[in-house]
């Protein structure tokens, strides 16, 4: 199934650069800009961009990262006086008509010739602090709930900014990208929820553990 409301509006890549934050120099990868044309999918990335700290960023799972385009309007009010360009919170893609709430662990998609699996919400590290130069960014990242998504790519291949996005099978769980970024913010304390995001095959091994973990110490609020 497709919907022409399914839409890329930028295709953003960068390298990792060098950044000067409190003193220190920090390598980060989260600069990306917006390219015109075509641009490859490969397994791990698309060609022009790459992850500076391949220990937390980066892999199989979290090949493509995917930010819609609805939350920029929360930010640009949140943050007044902020540029706020395609890209600005270090997404591959910036896509129209979908949101967490929208998008279950284990969808499928095909944007352009290539296909992809939603994985995981975006956890992110202190760098998006110094991408927008405030160090509470991540917090307020965290509590929005507007987290974005990862894609792991099923087929390599090639998109373009204007690619229309189909999504070509629903995940058999109900678990959303939503559910489990509220599960680990502990927004939500759904004893269920947590036991099924355990169980999903669709959702990395890291987070799987991660909640068993949780369900074991039984640190899930009743």
């Amino acid at each position: 199934m497709g919907s022409w409301e399914l839409t890329i509006l930028s295709v953003n890549v960068g390298k990792p650069r060098d950044v000067l934050s409190h003193g220190k120099i920090v390598r980060t990868g989260i600069f990306k800009s917006p390219v015109a044309g075509p641009v490859a999918v490969r397994r791990l990335n698309l060609d022009g961009d790459e992850q500076a700290d391949l220990r937390v960023h980066g892999g199989l799972d979290k090949a493509v990262y995917v930010y819609p385009s609805e939350h920029y309007a929360f930010w640009r009010q949140e943050l007044p006086g902020i540029e706020f360009p395609w890209g600005m919170f270090g997404e591959n893609l910036t896509m129209e008509g979908l949101i967490e709430a929208d998008v279950r662990v284990g969808d499928r998609f095909a944007i352009g010739s290539a296909e992809f699996v939603a994985t995981q919400p975006r956890m992110p590290c202190y760098k998006l602090g110094i991408r927008f130069d405030r160090p509470d960014m991540v917090k307020r990242f965290l509590h929005s709930g507007r987290t974005g998504w990862y894609l792991a790519v099923v087929k390599e291949g090639r998109l373009a900014a204007g690619d229309e996005v189909f999504r070509t099978a629903r995940s058999s769980g109900r678990l959303t990208i939503a559910h489990v970024a509220s599960l680990f913010s502990g927004a939500v304390s759904d004893e269920d929820l947590m036991r099924e995001a355990s169980e999903l095959d669709a959702l990395p091994e890291g987070w799987r553990d991660y909640f068993r973990q949780r369900l074991t110490r039984g640190t899930v609020p009743g």
